[in-house]
């Protein structure tokens, strides 16, 4: 058996051990208002060992790193919070992507979880195969755009708050060089890009975001050495797809500033924060879980966004000043209002081509916008 086989093994031995050792009742957690989504297929409510309804959630990184999978966590435990003994909560850690990951899907639905989210966009197939196989179990996955009769598929208009950042990144470079450090070329990473730079160019048309690819969600020296290849090529502002504050860290360290994500990092880099487009997964959990016990659950693609309190800004940090704070709260509740649209249709693309819109859901959404410097494709 190869060294990689065995440390899968290993992997999925650890999942299925905390399937049975682990419960989420811990405190924490967010407070803002649920928003909606519009059912089409009936699908089955969760029963389980009496009125107690057992959830799963699966992460692709650790609960620890105070970024995407920390933000999910945040939400689990808010379900934890209002529900209390009515629910009973599994959380699965740093669970690889790909076919392997349908194993673990279906080990937690065997073993009673009626209700089980997965939180990484290559999940997305292995759930679908896993819901198959298990008709009564309700699954939801984030950040893909598959559904079934009983698999469900939400996430957030990020671009939302990523517009808004760019306007924060624009304003505060100096060499008018953003460097921007990204996980994989996937649909919601690129528009992430794109809407970002639209920001950017908004208040600074002469800057440029150049992109590296990480091919990793969460490795902190990874995303540190790929913030660092940006500031030495002149760099000032570093924005982030990715999971550690590692990218923000080696920004404070060159003097540089920094755009985070996921969550209110300034802790890690005081001095190089400027904001981030920040999740309140917590609602959407709870109304999800209410709805399961109800047994009013349906499937649906759920896309939280501004409005409904989903997708938020961090604080500002000291950097940036006032008069672009104030365009920032235009913009703000422009697109709550929807008086604001970020995505001009049609697009000027990198090549300076015009190009219409498209689908920015799915993999059609594979090219970078005017002011983007690398692949768009890794």
């Amino acid at each position: 058996m190869t060294r990689s086989r065995w440390r899968l093994v290993a992997i999925l031995m650890l999942a299925f051990a905390l399937i049975v050792a682990a419960c989420g009742d811990d405190d924490g957690g967010s407070t803002t208002a649920a928003g909606g989504g519009d059912g089409t297929t009936a699908a089955p409510s969760g029963g389980g060992d009496g009125d107690v309804l057992r959830i799963a959630f699966v992460h692709v990184g650790p609960v620890a790193d105070k970024g995407w999978s920390w933000a999910h966590d945040q939400g689990a435990q808010y379900v934890k919070q209002q529900l209390g003994d009515a629910v009973e909560i599994t959380t699965l850690e740093s669970i690889p992507e790909g076919s392997d990951s349908q194993r673990v899907f279906e080990q937690l639905a065997a073993d009673g979880n009626q209700l089980i989210f997965g939180t990484s966009f290559g999940y997305m197939d292995p759930m679908l195969a896993a819901a198959e196989n298990y008709p009564d179990v309700v699954f939801e996955h984030a950040t893909g755009f598959k559904t079934s009769d009983n698999m469900g598929n939400y996430f957030g208009a990020a671009e939302e708050g990523r517009y808004l950042t760019g306007l924060a990144a624009g304003a505060a470079t100096q060499s008018n060089q953003i460097g921007y450090v990204a996980a994989f070329p996937i649909p919601e990473v690129v528009r992430g890009i794109n809407a970002f730079t639209l920001g950017v160019r908004e208040v600074n048309p002469d800057a440029t975001v150049e992109v590296v690819w990480t091919s990793t969600w969460f490795d902190p020296p990874t995303e540190g050495t790929a913030a660092q290849s940006l500031l030495d090529k002149g760099a000032d502002v570093i924005a982030m797809h990715q999971d550690s504050a590692a990218p923000g860290q080696a920004a404070e360290t060159a003097g540089a500033k920094w755009v985070g994500y996921n969550t209110d990092m300034t802790e890690f880099a005081p001095g190089a924060w400027l904001t981030a487009p920040v999740w309140d997964w917590g609602p959407f959990y709870l109304k999800t879980a209410q709805e399961v016990i109800a047994g009013t659950w349906e499937t649906a693609a759920y896309y939280g966004n501004m409005a409904d309190g989903m997708v938020n800004l961090a604080p500002f940090g000291d950097a940036v000043d006032a008069d672009t704070i104030a365009l920032i709260e235009q913009r703000t509740a422009e697109i709550i209002d929807g008086s604001f649209t970020i995505f001009p249709d049609p697009i000027v693309d990198q090549d300076g081509n015009e190009r219409a819109l498209g689908n920015i859901f799915t993999e059609e959404h594979n090219w970078f916008v005017e002011g983007v410097i690398g692949s768009p494709t890794g």
